[in-house]
């Protein structure tokens, strides 16, 4: 299978992340097929999808016929069978839970014709422990869009031991073809590239407030106006989650037993006591 021949997309997750990714890919001509388990999410990505178009337009950002090219080639369908039946691609966007992946994919294996190609967008588990949940691990990647996915260009595409050459070809090229920028690991490790660089930084900011070296608002400016970032750490934490960074972190920790990779104290105490950054209205900062 080449590139020509994916003409169906199945997104699995309507979450945030998976409804950007369907509806980025639906832009740029592929059909998309978006499924969830939940019909409440399903509902509401079906609203946000009209909405953030209609917005778009209204603001000049895109015209009109590309909003409807967007509408019309995206479905929400009603079963994950009816969404994956017949595709050629599957990217899964759901929970960050192994055993609850390895379910799905296993069950995407029965579904999904034999060629079809099976990515997830995790940026902390690495395809090959997934892929054996299939009868496909040579057509098993990780290809982790960045949030948001609508605006983001990068995609990171991991190459595990069990993937194939022409899978993370494929693959590549239809990052391109929808838009995106993707860069290739040719090894797996966790947190892939851009990850492992921002946790090393947020790794630094934390150990100069851990040690009282300097205040929150003052590493933030310093990130910003000496290393021209366009947030500091802190307010990056508190819009991707204050409570992703650490469970991140746990994981990392626990998986390689690493002191460097514990998740530092004033981070355990944020996520403990719920303050998980915008989406709970407090974090490092008030909202």
């Amino acid at each position: 299978m080449n590139i020509d021949d994916v003409n169906k997309v199945c997104v699995v997750g309507a979450g945030a992340m998976g409804r950007q990714i369907a509806l980025n890919t639906a832009l740029y001509g592929f059909k998309v097929s978006l499924a969830d388990v939940s019909a409440d999410m399903m509902n509401d990505a079906k609203t946000w999808a009209k909405d953030y178009l209609d917005g778009r337009v209204a603001k000049g950002k895109m015209t009109k016929a590309k909003a409807e090219t967007g509408l019309n080639n995206l479905e929400f369908a009603p079963s994950l069978e009816e969404a994956a039946k017949d595709a050629q691609v599957v990217i899964e966007a759901i929970i960050e839970k192994l055993d609850i992946k390895r379910e799905l994919f296993a069950e995407l294996d029965n579904i999904c014709p034999l060629e079809t190609i099976m990515a997830s967008n995790s940026s902390t588990i690495v395809s090959s422990k997934i892929a054996d949940a299939t009868k496909r691990s040579d057509k098993v990647c990780n290809m982790h869009y960045f949030n948001p996915a609508l605006v983001m260009e990068l995609v990171e595409v991991v190459k595990g031991p069990h993937t194939s050459q022409d899978t993370v070809g494929l693959i590549m090229e239809f990052a391109r073809r929808t838009n995106k920028v993707p860069i290739l690991l040719e090894k797996e490790i966790s947190g892939f590239v851009v990850n492992r660089i921002l946790g090393a930084v947020h790794r630094e900011a934390l150990f100069l407030l851990e040690n009282g070296i300097a205040s929150i608002e003052d590493i933030d400016i310093g990130a910003e106006k000496g290393l021209r970032f366009p947030m500091g750490p802190f307010r990056l934490m508190d819009f991707t989650g204050i409570d992703v960074s650490y469970l991140v972190r746990k994981q990392r920790y626990e998986e390689s037993g690493d002191p460097n990779e514990k998740p530092a104290k004033v981070l355990e105490e944020k996520y403990l006591t719920g303050e998980y950054g915008r989406k709970t209205g407090k974090g490092w900062y008030d909202y």
